[in-house]
C-alpha cells in the first residue's frame, strides 16, 4: 500500500514540473514578446504607453477633453444666452435652471460654458505666448552667449526679481482691463522661467557631436537651431508649459475677481466667483460660486495631473 501511495505521489510530482516547466516557458516567451515589443515602438508610442501607466493622469485627461469640449460647443449646449435675463435674481436651482439664476436673473449653467470657454483660451493663449517668447530669447542667449547672452539673463533676473503677482497686478492696473489685455499681459510675465529653461538645455546641447557636425557641415543656422537643439529641448518645455497652463487660469480667475480682468458682461471663472464676496452669498446662494470655484480646482488639478505623467514619460533617465 505504501509502495502504490509513493509511485502516486512521484507521477503527480512529474506531472507538477511538467506543467510548471511548460508554464514558464510559456511566461519567458510572452516577455520576450513584450520585450521586442517594446524595442520595436517609436518614440511617440513609447511615450504613450509610459503615459498610460499613470491612471490618474488618464483620467485627468478625459475629464480635460469633455470640458473643453463642452466650452467649444457651448452655443449648442447652453440652453439659454450667457448675457440674456430670463429668471429671477438669485434664482435657486430648479428644473428650468439647473444651476440656479446670478444676482441679475442670468442662467449660471449657460455662464458657465462660456466662462469656461473664456478662461480656457486665457491660459491657452498666454501660454503660447510666454513659450514662444521664453524659447526663442532662450535659444539665443544659450547658443550665442557673451553679451547676448548677459543682456537676456540679467533682463530675465531682473523681471523675476519682482514679485510675481505684484507685477501681474500693477501691469493689469495699468493697462485697461479686457480679454485681450489680460493674455498679452500673462504671456508676457510667465516667460523667464521657459528663457532660462531652454538656456541651460542649450547650453548643453551645443557641446555634442552632433551640432558640432552640423557646424563643420555648413548647415545654416536656422537649420541648426530648430531643427537640431530645439527639438531635443521639447519635452522640457511642453511639462513646463502645463505648469504655466494652470497658473495662467489661475492668474486670470484671481485678476477677474478683483475686477482687474476680463469685464462683465462677459463671463469668465474669476468673474463669476466676484459676486461671493458677501457673507449672504457664501452662506445662503452657494449656487452663484460653487460651481465656477469646482470648476477651476478639477481643471487646474487635472491639467497639474497631465504634467506630471508627461515628466515621468519623457525623463529619458526612466525609460526601459
Amino acid at each position: 500500500m505504501g509502495i502504490n501511495m509513493n509511485r502516486e505521489e512521484k507521477k503527480i510530482e512529474k506531472k507538477f514540473r511538467k506543467k510548471t516547466k511548460y508554464n514558464m516557458t510559456e511566461v519567458s516567451g510572452e516577455k520576450r514578446n513584450a520585450a521586442k515589443d517594446i524595442a520595436n515602438e517609436s518614440f511617440f508610442q513609447m511615450i504613450f504607453r509610459r503615459f498610460r501607466q499613470h491612471h490618474l493622469a488618464m483620467v485627468s485627461l478625459i475629464i480635460v477633453a469633455i470640458l473643453g469640449l463642452a466650452a467649444l460647443l457651448a452655443p449648442v449646449i447652453a440652453p439659454y444666452d450667457p448675457d440674456e435675463i430670463v429668471g429671477t435674481f438669485s434664482g435657486a436651482p430648479c428644473r428650468e435652471f439647473w444651476l440656479g439664476t446670478d444676482q441679475i436673473g442670468r442662467d449660471v449653467f449657460s455662464r458657465l460654458l462660456y466662462a469656461m470657454r473664456i478662461s480656457l483660451l486665457v491660459g491657452i493663449m498666454a501660454t503660447v505666448i510666454s513659450t514662444v517668447v521664453g524659447v526663442i530669447l532662450g535659444l539665443i542667449a544659450g547658443y550665442f552667449g557673451g553679451i547676448a547672452d548677459m543682456i537676456i539673463m540679467r533682463f530675465t533676473d531682473m523681471v523675476m526679481s519682482f514679485p510675481y503677482i505684484l507685477l501681474v497686478l500693477v501691469a493689469a492696473a495699468i493697462f485697461k482691463p479686457g480679454l485681450w489685455n489680460i493674455i498679452l499681459i500673462l504671456g508676457f510675465v510667465d516667460w523667464p522661467g521657459i528663457a532660462r529653461l531652454v538656456r541651460g538645455n542649450v547650453l548643453s546641447l551645443r557641446e555634442t557631436n552632433f551640432v558640432k557636425g552640423n557646424l563643420v557641415a555648413g548647415m545654416p543656422l536656422r537649420h541648426i537651431l530648430f531643427s537640431e537643439i530645439l527639438p531635443n529641448t521639447v519635452a522640457p518645455i511642453l511639462v513646463y508649459a502645463t505648469s504655466v497652463l494652470a497658473l495662467s487660469m489661475l492668474d486670470e480667475a484671481a485678476l477677474s475677481f478683483l475686477g482687474l480682468g476680463v469685464q462683465p458682461p462677459t463671463a469668465s471663472l474669476g468673474n463669476m466667483l466676484n459676486g461671493a464676496q458677501s457673507l449672504t452669498v457664501l452662506t445662503k446662494q452657494p449656487w452663484l460660486w460653487i460651481p465656477a470655484g469646482t470648476l477651476i480646482v478639477v481643471l487646474v488639478m487635472a491639467i497639474n495631473f497631465i504634467g506630471d505623467a508627461l515628466r515621468d514619460a519623457l525623463d529619458p533617465n526612466s525609460r526601459r
